[in-house]
């Protein structure tokens, strides 16, 4: 079906050449889903082998010398392509970049650093003792640097990783976004605590459910919003909850039961149902290509925050699936809609960013993106780190750590390296921006009144899903809303949901 898309000649060749990458891609997907949801704990070392086999054979065919002659001849005639074409030559080129860039070597030593790493964090937090992780950190910061280098980068270090995980966004960007949104968010929450109809807790937070209750739930939840279970994709249960995708028609995602706060279990389904449907609505002429999928983490991220809180977390879903969670969570029945919907909706500065409200997350992010990229240039050594951490946190939000693991070692992300903490962010600002124009054209609320959410989906389709990677995210963002990335619009979001009561 490709062939409808893709008719210059060698594109054509392009495509077949690149189609065992993209086997390959799904393939790791496969193992990876399985990692979380079903292998046998003594599998692992034998899947990490067995995955790392696989990517050398994807590396291997990306810097063949066959594929890249073939990509440099498709460029001298990239006017005569049409837009799949450039999008396919585009995600080659990147990928086939960062694949020479880094030498065989350093890319050893990175997969090793960061294996060790990341037990090595898992024990430091377990006994909230920095000192244990700072070596390993200290390593994979500087592998970072030589990363950075050999990527290449026009005004800042970080760019270069900034780059691998959201194509095109750089320093500027980032700093150009969270100086509006520092000052407004602060000023906002202030407000709120002034005010104090947002509590920082609710009693539902503590209340036990059964598991098998609130798997019915999830289920109706999902049925409402028309996910295809059983056809092209499945519901699981992980620790961590996530997405993934062995292609458009094979998506699956995860959710977790922790006994309590139900809240907790909905809006991981909610969130990670956001990621699917990005995943499920490409094009379906682009299968079996490296354009079928969404274009970056931000981008992705965008999605699901946009069903978890734009859709999820407003007044009017509250008031419309009120009944439902009644039916299944019979404790529910004590309390009206408008309780559920401050239940939904805590505002609490608090440590963790993972348990962070939607007013005060973007401030956990802006904290590790400052310090982040300190720490490639310099600016904060690493065994300065916990200090910096807590003072910062402390003049963001308000609130200060007394242990590692409530500050520095909370997240495992710097086991395995830098630069991925802004498409959260991008994720926020691009949900506001997209549900801005999208009231222009659907009265939303009524929609979600009526529980009828095609309209919802129809219009994510033709803005975003509908082309999977073949527009790079800041022209995607052009070509659909006709502006680049704007924080305003979120700020203008949490203003008007939070303030104007």
């Amino acid at each position: 079906m490709s062939q409808e898309l893709f008719k210059n000649d060698i594109v054509k060749k392009i495509v077949e050449k690149s189609r065992v990458i993209w086997a390959l891609d799904v393939s790791d997907s496969l193992m990876g889903w399985d990692i979380e949801v079903s292998m046998p704990q003594e599998g692992a070392m034998e899947r990490g082998m067995a995955r790392a086999e696989l990517q050398a054979i994807g590396q291997s065919i990306l810097k063949s010398p066959e594929l890249r002659s073939l990509v440099e001849e498709a460029e001298k005639r990239i006017e005569e392509l049409n837009d799949y074409e450039r999008g396919l030559i585009r995600v080659l080129k990147r990928r086939i970049k960062i694949a020479t860039a880094i030498p065989e070597d350093l890319l050893k030593e990175y997969f090793k650093t960061t294996s060790e790493a990341t037990i090595q964090w898992r024990i430091a937090r377990s006994k909230s003792d920095y000192g244990i992780f700072k070596p390993y950190l200290e390593k994979i910061v500087d592998l970072m640097k030589k990363f950075a280098e050999y990527l290449g980068y026009e005004e800042h270090p970080y760019d270069a990783l900034l780059d691998l995980h959201e194509e095109g966004f750089k320093t500027r960007d980032a700093d150009r976004i969270f100086n509006v949104l520092e000052p407004g968010i602060r000023r906002t929450l202030s407000v709120i605590q002034i005010k104090g109809l947002y509590k920082p807790e609710h009693e539902l937070e503590k209340v036990e459910y059964n598991v098998e209750d609130m798997k019915n739930l999830n289920l109706e939840l999902l049925k409402i919003f028309e996910y295809p279970l059983g056809v092209r994709s499945r519901f699981d249960v992980s620790t961590h909850p996530f997405t993934t995708s062995m292609g458009i028609r094979d998506v699956r995602i995860t959710t977790r039961y922790e006994g309590k706060d139900f809240k907790r279990s909905m809006y991981s389904t909610i969130h990670e149902y956001g990621h699917a449907l990005y995943e499920l609505q490409i094009d379906e002429r682009l299968s079996g290509t490296l354009l079928a999928t969404g274009v970056s983490g931000g981008m992705h991220e965008s999605q699901s925050r946009f069903w978890e809180n734009i859709i999820g977390r407003s007044r009017v879903f509250a008031e419309a699936i009120y009944p439902i969670i009644k039916k299944h969570l019979k404790f529910v029945e004590k309390y009206t809609p408008e309780e559920l919907y401050y239940y939904f909706n805590t505002v609490k500065p608090s440590l963790i960013r993972v348990d962070a409200d939607e007013v005060t997350y973007n401030l956990h992010i802006l904290l590790r993106y400052k310090l982040e990229k300190a720490m490639i240039t310099g600016d904060v050594k690493i065994g300065e780190l916990p200090e910096v951490w807590n003072s910062e946190i402390e003049r963001l939000i308000g609130v200060r750590p007394k242990s590692d693991s409530e500050g520095v070692l909370q997240d495992i992300h710097w086991s395995s390296g830098l630069g991925s903490f802004c498409n959260y962010t991008i994720g926020n600002i691009i949900a506001a921006q997209i549900r801005k124009h999208m009231m222009k054209k659907i009265k939303i609320d009524e929609e979600i009144m009526k529980l009828n959410f095609k309209p919802i989906r129809e219009y994510l389709k033709e803005k975003v899903h509908i082309w999977g990677s073949t527009y790079e995210p800041k022209e995607l963002l052009k070509r659909s809303f006709n502006e680049e990335m704007n924080p305003i619009y979120l700020l203008e979001y949490l203003e008007e949901k939070y303030l104007k009561v």
